[in-house]
């Protein structure tokens, strides 16, 4: 968990630090005072790109000095931070114990999940909506996720702009698309490997838990399998060239939820009924991480109550008790009465941050 958070030009925050406790972190104020920056900057200390993907040169104070920064402390005395440089407003720097490491590294770290408003059409988005919340949830439990991604990615648009030449009758060097074929096949075959682990373990872990307020989910991978995905590629080039993109690959995969007590898809669902798949699903990963690897991993919820009964939402603080730092915003405190005496409560408003 976070023991310190200092932000320094972040958003519309100039400078501010919080000691947040174990447990749940209550975040309340007008709408606009900046309590989902924070959750943002809390989600810069894992991999990827936050909680809103935003650029990192929209992060930076308008009227500060250009960069932005975002430090914590952990528990066991380890310092992690953040950020960019007023020259470099789109270089991320990472720093842990002050010595410089990729982005990549924070997932030794620090485990962070989130929920946001925006994410209540995820399954009525398109599949690449999916796929991000589904490699989010990987990365979650195997830290290596994130490199093959990467060199997945890095290798496929490569290739892509070899096939665009070969379109415009270039003929690319074949030993020079072969070696990216089998990068792309080498790192994607590990990501569907990864994808697939995760999505076994998750719908076990949802079918061990009883039927609540909160709807089960079952979930399965849709679309390609990672098969032969190198003499995929190479056999496909002049279908890829004409499409413009590679057609095979972890890349062209679903997530597909079912509503398990309805049998129905969840995208056919009611919203109510897709916001408590969501939940449910949040919930059971992070009993995952927990049981998996013997520390819970930090919650961001942003506007989780603001929509949900008094009895959903103490049935919602119940579970989420105990399992760790949960930080939640909410414009009104009486959102969070259930939530107990041992929270700690800030108001983020245009005084800062201060005790509520």
């Amino acid at each position: 968990m976070l023991t310190r958070l200092v932000l320094t030009d972040f958003r519309n925050h100039a400078a501010a630090t919080i000691a947040p406790g174990p447990g749940f972190v209550v975040l309340t104020g007008e709408n606009g005072a900046g309590k989902t920056n924070i959750l943002e900057a809390v989600s810069l200390l894992a991999p990827g790109r936050g909680l809103r993907r935003a650029a990192l040169g929209d992060m930076a104070r308008q009227g500060g000095s250009g960069g932005f920064g975002v430090a914590a402390g952990l528990c066991g005395d380890v310092e992690i931070a953040t950020g960019t440089l007023a020259g470099a407003p789109e270089r991320r720097l990472v720093r842990v114990q002050g010595a410089g490491v990729a982005a990549t590294a924070l997932a030794e770290w620090l485990t962070v999940l989130w929920l946001t408003p925006a994410m209540d059409r995820l399954f009525v988005e398109p599949a690449g909506e999916r796929r991000r919340f589904l490699d989010r949830l990987t990365l979650a439990l195997f830290p290596a996720h994130a490199v093959h991604a990467n060199r997945y990615e890095a290798a496929m648009r490569a290739r892509n702009r070899l096939l665009a030449d070969m379109d415009r009758g270039a003929r690319p060097d074949p030993a020079w698309l072969g070696a990216l074929e089998a990068q792309m096949a080498e790192h994607g075959q590990a990501i569907d490997a990864a994808r697939r682990e995760l999505v076994a373990l998750l719908d076990a872990r949802i079918a061990d838990v009883p039927e609540g307020v909160f709807a089960r989910a079952g979930l399965a991978i849709e679309g390609w399998q990672g098969a032969a995905l190198a003499e995929e590629l190479a056999s496909g080039r002049r279908r890829d060239a004409a499409a413009g993109r590679a057609l095979a690959g972890p890349h062209r995969c679903d997530l597909a939820v079912v509503h398990l007590g309805k049998g129905q898809p969840a995208g056919l669902c009611s919203t109510g009924e897709q916001k408590a798949l969501l939940l449910g699903l949040i919930l059971a990963h992070a009993d995952l991480i927990a049981e998996r690897t013997g520390a819970p991993p930090v919650l961001l919820l942003d506007e989780v109550a603001a929509h949900l009964d008094p009895g959903r939402r103490a049935a919602l603080f119940d579970r989420l008790g105990g399992r760790g730092q949960v930080w939640m915003t909410g414009t009104e405190p009486a959102l969070f009465a259930e939530v107990g005496s041992g929270a700690a409560r800030l108001h983020v408003g245009p005084d800062g941050i201060i005790a509520a």
